[in-house]
């Protein structure tokens, strides 16, 4: 699989990565639970396609445990990246999700991440969420610089999106950012330039719009976009919607992963397939750009 050096940090990570959301177990939310055999065969799976960055987060249930106990014997095949400003909540049947920016909260997290997932160090350790002014009056920034020196982390990160990124990435201090962006989607596409300027690794959520018009869960203002740029015209050599909206992702220049998190197999096949044949062609890409700017223009 093709790896992308991930901004300055000199990670070298695969364009796709692996989203674990999914495997945040049952009386979380949704409808889709996976058992703790499947949570086993499907951690192994991506490991052994070659996928080599992982993410995670406390907030996702019980995944940083099955990450542990699942491929924790093989932790030196894969970048961790997990997140911090996480204060879940489990209730007898949904995980209420919450966040809070004090010192208490990312050093408990830390160390329950540690414990999870039975490594002494975290890759990348990304705030989820949050905005510069509160970051800095907390003096959270500099808890994270001292797990680096600690040895705890490796690299600082932001998860976030609009409108907080910009100020974020003025403050010139994380190594990675993590935002969504899709060819349905394209509006973190400055942040992703400005960021990657800075020598920031980007780090691409949502690049595959969960299938686009053929997904499980349907988007309607996903669908609309689809639709209104008649992007089925572009379809050729059998390629399916999932197909060309993921090998846009990855034909963006600053894009060097994008995570995606199914738990299905024939999916997950396809997303490898997809990755395999790799950006689209120029002229592809540029109507597909081309047809999306001028639908989100009328919208």
């Amino acid at each position: 699989m093709i790896k992308q050096t991930l901004g300055n940090t000199g990670l070298e990570v695969t364009q796709l990565g692996y989203g674990t959301m999914g495997l945040r177990g049952p009386n979380t939310w949704g409808v889709r639970v996976v058992e703790d055999q499947e949570a086993d065969l499907f951690l192994n799976k991506v490991l052994d396609a070659g996928i080599n960055f992982i993410d995670t987060s406390p907030d996702y249930g019980i995944a940083e445990e099955r990450i542990g106990q699942y491929i924790g014997h093989r932790r030196d095949e894969f970048i961790l990246a997990t997140k911090c400003g996480c204060c879940p909540v489990q209730h007898e049947d949904y995980l209420e999700v919450k966040h809070e920016w004090k010192p208490e909260v990312l050093k408990r997290n830390i160390e329950t991440s540690l414990k999870r997932m039975k490594t002494d160090h975290i890759d990348l350790l990304q705030f989820h969420g949050g905005d510069a002014e509160t970051l800095q009056a907390e003096g959270l920034i500099d808890i994270l610089l001292e797990f680096k020196q600690q040895g705890l982390i490796r690299f600082i990160g932001m998860s976030n999106s609009l409108p907080n990124l910009p100020a974020l990435i003025d403050l010139n201090i994380f190594d990675t950012f993590q935002m969504p962006y899709s060819c349905l989607s394209p509006e973190h596409e400055e942040c992703m330039t400005r960021a990657a300027e800075q020598g920031a690794g980007i780090i691409i959520r949502g690049g595959i719009a969960k299938g686009g018009p053929d997904a499980v869960i349907q988007r309607d203002q996903l669908n609309a976009v689809w639709e209104k740029a008649n992007l089925d015209e572009l379809l050729v050599d059998g390629m399916s919607r999932a197909e060309i909206i993921l090998r846009y992702t990855i034909s963006h220049p600053h894009c060097h992963t994008t995570i995606v998190g199914t738990c299905d197999d024939d999916h997950f096949a396809e997303n490898l397939r997809s990755v395999e044949q790799g950006p689209l062609p120029a002229d592809l890409y540029q109507q597909i750009t081309e047809r999306v700017q001028s639908v989100i223009s009328r919208l």
